[in-house]
This record gives structure tokens, sequence and C-alpha cells, in this order.
């Protein structure tokens, strides 16, 4: 339907919504309608109500009503009137005969029903044909028997309506009725019919909104029942216009002889029918559907037909009410269930993300999906038929944007413009987005693929012909008019979005029960850290003395008697004094990495192409004669602690320049080559700056990257490569306590690249271990940058300040 069309449409409806048909100053000629005072004096009527006085309507206004209709009605009228508990609802007062019509004599006329009802202080009596003078519901109990009594085998809703519009046929005599239901968006869709040969069919067939505006939906839930005798009558007016009592047009809502708009009557004729009778069908307060009967002459159904046809239409309404109830209460049970086994296996796994992952069926049954997506911690795990990664992105930023926790579309496009430019398509026409968190964007989002619909207009919905005037016309077209919808999905249940609701609510508990055992396990975890760390910190200390010793034995022991020892003596000395040595360096480091965790962070602001300037020219003085190219870029300076950014550089370029040992031995060979620079940080990584260091030399394999940051882990023999396998780490656990990261990529034999970001607005953790004073700070600084290894104060296991200071064993002094 295109813009204009659907403008014209709406425009036109605005139009029937602003006509006052519940005032229209008159009523159907076929009965006959009177407002009494409390006394039961008449005080306005229809014209042609002077007809049962025979005589002139002025005449009859001021009268009693037993001037009008006799006695036996008005003490039938006036008692039902002063039992009437509640304004709007007709009652039905009894039947009496014609008051034209002579006693004794054959009747000429049909009897009347009398029907009573107050709204707004008006009291309002009305006279309708009826069968006989009988009671009505004696007579109208074998007319539902049939419908009744086949109640219970109508298996569903399109049963019951079958049955309903097969039983009103043939209780009304009407040519053609149909039990149409109204959608979310109140079109109207044929889903019964029955009628006679030569009436067009409807099955199937939609009837737009725009035909029943609003304020006539209104009407039809406060009355439910409205015949349309002859779409040719001329409306009988009320006398006066203006009622005594109130001094404005009498509201006849609740008025079974209420005159039609002429819209309306000009709408019948276009469709080919003279007479119209509807009952509502209410479910839940709300207008479900109607029951619409069509003859193509005018016809009259007595009092007690259409009471029949308005108490089918009530225990319709019941039926489709409790049918709707069971379906979704068997609906709701079975989501629930699949919730059950959802949760159950979330909560019974460590990574309850890739528990949702890992039984699909479950959480795409849990709301009827064809696909999801869930993301928690930057972590995204796709679902059966889902968008992409750039895709869920775009719609995480859009998602930002909004304001509920829970959001549901059948029309994706329509509510979020950028989807197609983003690569959404067909898989994701419709989605459910529950939310667990908008600030660290934690959301679990379902997607319904595209249904592809061909919808049957009873005439094109978007015309607006000729009719009564240029602005309020009704359509004159009910030709089939073939609609094909695309890019939408199956709309979502009440029932889908609640059982989102509550999943999101039970996520929410699990994460919050994650999140408490995650800090207790902390907590733990952090002691038992820093028990290991004193550990660690105390055995380095300690193992320090006897590797000393024997290095200083074995040095005696070489000038005492080297000349006397054999060659294999020899080999063995020195293989003793070696092992010891790096023993002694690996204890150094193994102390240092302690020192990481536990020192104090002071940042100050450190100048990191100044820093990585002087650390390549201390690092390239022991190469040799082979080839080394340089070269640092423009970095910027960081809020960081100097002595750990220290570290960490001069880790990296040492590295870089030690593994490209294989580079520059002649001048013929490509020299060796190492870079230092940064980046600006993208994506997880905004509000960082990357550093990098590069170099041409060995690389490594990919498939062992995880292995680069740990302690001793070591990817390259040690007789290639001398080093502990500390350094790598040191680096890591400096970056993380900045707030940063680090990763490497690196090729076998086309060199290594290893990476670390520091975040522009570091904020230092509170102090761990020592509290380490300013003195404290240059005492470290001093002794990294030359090379020394820095000896502070620590505690051992006994809580004992010790200093890590060892004696020579060869009495040269303390070291």
């Amino acid at each position: 339907m295109s813009q204009d069309s659907q403008s014209l449409v709406t425009a036109s409806s605005d139009d029937c919504a602003r006509e006052p048909i519940h005032i229209p100053g008159g009523i159907q000629p076929h009965g006959y309608l009177v407002s009494v005072d409390a006394d039961g004096v008449v005080v306005q009527a229809s014209r042609n109500a002077a007809e049962l006085a025979g005589g002139a309507i002025d005449a009859l206004l001021g009268q009693p009503l037993a001037v009008l209709a006799g006695a036996e009605a008005a003490g039938l009228a006036l008692r039902a009137l002063d039992s009437l508990e509640a304004e709007g609802i007709p009652l039905y007062a009894g039947s009496i005969d014609d008051p034209r019509d002579t006693p004794g004599q054959p009747s000429s006329h049909p009897p009347l029903a009398i029907v009573v009802h107050r709204h707004q202080g008006v009291r309002i009596v009305e006279f309708e044909p009826a069968r006989a003078k009988a009671e009505v519901f004696a007579s109208m109990y074998p007319l539902v028997r049939t419908f009744i009594n086949s109640l219970q085998h109508a298996g569903d809703v399109a049963g019951l309506a079958e049955l309903a519009a097969r039983e009103i046929h043939r209780i009304t005599g009407f040519g053609r009725t149909m039990v149409y239901s109204f959608d979310e968006e109140g079109h109207g869709h044929v889903i019964a019919e029955s009628m006679e040969p030569g009436y067009r069919g409807y099955l199937g067939q939609r009837f737009p909104a725009s035909d029943i505006p609003a304020q006539a939906r209104a009407l039809y839930v406060r009355n439910r029942i409205r015949l349309i005798a002859d779409a040719d009558y001329v409306a009988a007016p009320l006398v006066p216009a203006l009622h005594p009592a109130t001094g404005r047009p009498t509201d006849l809502t609740y008025a079974s002889l209420r005159s039609i708009s002429p819209v309306h009557v000009q709408y019948m004729k276009n469709m080919g029918t003279w007479a119209s009778m509807s009952m509502s069908i209410v479910v839940r307060g709300r207008l479900w559907g109607l029951i619409s009967c069509h003859h193509d002459t005018a016809r009259v159904p007595s009092f007690e037909v259409r009471t029949a046809c308005e108490h089918i239409a009530e225990v319709l309404s019941l039926q489709v009410e409790a049918k709707e109830d069971h379906a979704e209460a068997d609906y709701r049970l079975a989501l629930r269930r699949t919730q059950t086994r959802l949760l159950a296996a979330m909560a019974n796994t460590e990574d309850f993300v890739e528990s949702i992952g890992s039984d699909t069926a479950s959480l795409l049954d849990l709301v009827g999906a064809t696909g999801a997506v869930a993301i928690f911690e930057g972590r995204i795990v796709r679902v059966g038929e889902a968008p992409g990664d750039a895709a869920i992105e775009a719609l995480l930023a859009w998602l930002d944007t909004q304001g509920e926790e829970v959001f549901a579309t059948d029309d994706l496009a329509r509510a979020w413009p950028g989807a197609a430019a983003h690569g959404v398509g067909p898989e994701a026409a419709g989605m459910l987005v529950v939310s667990l968190s908008r600030l660290f964007r934690n959301y679990v989002i379902w997607f319904r693929a595209e249904v592809v619909r061909t919808i049957r207009w009873a005439g094109d919905p978007r015309a607006k012909l000729s009719g009564l005037s240029t602005t309020l016309s009704p359509r004159e077209s009910f030709e089939v008019w073939t609609q094909t919808v695309r890019g939408r999905s199956q709309p979502w249940r009440q029932a889908e979005i609640e059982v989102g609701t509550e999943f999101r609510t039970a996520l929410l508990g699990i994460v919050l029960r994650r999140a408490e055992e995650l800090a207790q396990l902390a907590l733990e975890l952090g002691r038992v850290n820093r028990e290991l760390e004193g550990f660690s910190y105390t055995v380095s200390h300690d193992l320090r003395a006897p590797l000393r010793h024997i290095v200083g034995f074995a040095d005696l022991l070489r000038e005492m008697d080297y000349g006397r020892l054999s060659d294999r003596g020899k080999h063995f000395i020195e293989r003793i004094i070696a092992q010891a040595r790096f023993g002694g360096k690996l204890v150094d480091d193994l102390l240092a990495f302690s020192q990481m965790g536990r020192a104090a962070l002071r940042p100050q602001q450190v100048d990191m192409r100044r820093l990585a300037e002087r650390l390549v020219d201390e690092e390239s003085r022991e190469i040799g004669t082979r080839r080394l190219e340089t070269q640092v870029g423009e970095l910027c300076e960081v809020h960081a602690d100097p002595v750990l950014m220290d570290v960490v550089l001069r880790n990296l370029i040492a590295n870089a320049i030690k593994f490209t040992g294989q580079r520059g031995l002649d001048a013929e060979g490509a020299p060796a080559r190492v870079e230092v620079g940064m980046e600006a940080g993208t994506g997880p990584l905004a509000g960082h700056d990357v550093f990098y260091v590069r170099d041409n030399g060995v690389g490594f394999d990919m498939r062992y990257a995880d292995k680069l940051f740990g302690v001793f882990q070591r990817l390259h023999r040690v007789e290639e490569f001398p080093g502990t396998g500390i350094g790598l780490a040191s680096v890591r656990r400096i970056v993380e306590r900045h707030g940063g990261t680090t990763w490497a990529h690196a090729e076998p034999d086309r060199g290594a690249t290893i990476w670390f970001s520091l975040p522009r607005d570091f904020v230092p953790e509170g102090t761990a271990g020592v509290n380490e004073t300013a003195a404290e700070a240059a005492s470290r600084l001093a002794a990294v940058s030359s090379g020394q290894p820095y000896k502070p104060v620590f505690k051992d296991l006994k809580g004992t300040e010790n200093e890590c200071v060892e004696t020579d064993p060869a009495g040269r002094g303390q070291s």
C-alpha cells in the first residue's frame, strides 16, 4: 500500500471516526421510541410513534405513556425502568398486542416487544416487532437448542465460528451469514460463512480496519446487536430534537432502533446488501469479531430471533475465550517447560553463555524463534539463522538508544531504519530482545525469519471512491484484491514476550549468583595468591645463597686445582658454574616477577619515545659486529609507573634484538631490524594507546601463541636463545596492572610483533603488598636502569622483615 493511498484511507477513517453516530437524531422506522420522565410522562418521541396513538406527535408529548401504548404496556415499561440497577443495559419488559388492533378482532399488526434502558439520566422505551405476545425467552430456547447441543463437537475456534454461522443463517433466514475476527491492526478476516445460492462468498478474505472506524467499534462493544432492516429506510426523527431534560441530542448508544450512519447505509448498498444484522463477539472486554448477516432485500427479523442470535453471540464469545485461554495455557506451559530445561542446563555449567549455544533447540523453542544471538562480556554466541557480527554490532549500537528492557517487533526494518543498510536480511524480519545490561551490552536477541503472506482483500483497501460527500464516503468495490506482504515475521505472542521477560529475570539471577561466587572466589584466590607470592619470594631469596655458594666454591676450585684437572673435570667445573649462574639468574627473575604484583604503582607521565630510544641504545651495545637497524616512531606520553614501563620496553626490545641474532651477520644478508611504534586503539580498545615492538627475527608458530606470555614458557631451545622464560610474563603482568592487554603475531622465520595497550584514563588500583615510598621508587628505578636486580625489604612466611642480601662464600664481601 502506497503512502498516498494509506493517507487517503486514514483520512477517510478519521472522518468516519468523527461522525457522531451515537446521536443520530432519529431511529429506524420499523419500531417506535419514546422517552419518559420519572412519572411516566412522554417527553420525547420518534415522529412515527404517533401512529400507535392515531394522532399527531405534538399531541402525544406531555401525555402519560398509557395514552400511547395502553395501560398494560405502560405498566410493563415503567416497572421495568424502575427495576433497572445499572445504566446502559437494555431490559426486556414484555410483549403486547399492537395498540392499533381492536381487541377480539383478527390482528393486522404483529405484537410488539417492549425493551427499556436508562442512559445519562434519560429513560427510554422501545417497541419492536415480535413473533407473538407469549414470553419471548420460552420461544428462544428452541431456536438456539441445536447450537448449544453442537458446541461440544467444535474442537477449535474455527469450528465454533462455522457452527455459529450455520445456525444463525438457519434461524434468521438472511441470505448470507459471515463470522470474522479482527487482527491486532483491526482488519477483519472472514473465518466462517454460510449462505444461500446466488450470494457472493467472502470466506478467507479480509476487510480493512477503515471499514469500521473506532467509534463504531466502541458502540459494538456497548450495544452488542445492531439491525438495519431496510437500506432504503427514511429515519423517523426525534421530537423535540433536543431532550427537554438535558438540552442536548439524545444519546442512542444502547437503543436497538438507533438510526445508522448514511455512510454505512451506502456501504451496504455498494456491497449489494439491503438488510443486515450484526452481533458482537466480545472476548476479555475487547471486540474480537462480528457475526454479520446480509440480505439482498429488506428484512425485519422478530425480536425473539434477534434475542436468540444475541444469545448465540454471547455463548460464542464465552466459548472463544475459553478455547483461547485453554490453548494459551497449554502454550504457556510448553514454553515454561522449555525455559525450565534451558535454565537448568545453564545453572549447572561453568559457562552458562556457552550452554545457551549448546542447547539450540531449547533456546529457539523458548519463544518460537528461527535464530538467536547471546551477547555477554563481548562474546557473541549465534544460534540458528541470525545476522553476522557486523550487523549485530550495528544493532547493539541502535539498541543502546532504546529504553525498553524487553522489546519486540515483527517488522524490524520499520522499527530500525538502518537494518537493511547493515546487512540485516529476511532471516531477521522480526526480533525479540531482552536486555541484561545496557552498560556492558549484555543481551539475548531472538529473530524470526520473514513470512511472505498473500492477503485476499474484499476490495482494494486503498480505495476511496465517490459516495455521499467529498470528505466522507464508503468503498464502492468489493472485488477481490490480492496483496503480497513481505519483510515481516509472524507476530510475537504475549506469552512469548512474557516468557522472554521471565527468562531475563532468571538470567539476571544466575549472573548475580555467579558474581557472588566469583567475588568469593576472587577473595580466596587473592589470599592464596598473596601466600604464593610470599612463598615464591621467600623461596627465591633463600635459593640465592646456596647458588652463590656453588658458584663461589666452583670458582675457588677452578683457581686452586684447574691445572691438575682432566679435560673432563674442567668440563664439569664449567658446567657447574654455568648452570649455577643460570639458576641464580632464574631466581633473580622469579624474585622480580613476584615483586611485580606486590609493589604499589606510582604512575606519572612517562615519555615513551624517550624511554624507548634510551633502551634501544642500551640493549644494542652488546651485539658485536652484526648489522642492526632500529626505528623508534612517534610515541606519546602515558600515565604509568615509569619503573615498570622501563621493564616492559626493556624486555620487548631485548627480546627483539636477541631473536634477530641470525640476521646481519654478514654483509650480503639482510640486516636485523627492530621497530618500536604505536597506533590509536579502535573497537574494544577505543580510548587506549597501542604500542608494538616488531622485529624480523626467527618468529614463532602462532599455534603456540597462547604459551608466549606464561611463566617459564619458551618457544625456542635455550641453546639457541638463552633466557629464563619470565620476561614476557612480567610484561603481561605489568600491562594488566595498568588496565591494558597484550598479544602477539608472528610467522616462523619472518619475525614477530608484540603488542600492548595502555588506557589513556588509567586510574591505579589500591596499594597491594609492600607500600612503596618515594625513596624506594627512586632506588628501584636506579637499580633497574643500571641492570642490577632490585632488592626490596620483604616479609618472610613468619612475617619477619628481611633484606635481600647474601654473603659471597669466597669472602669477597656482600652482594
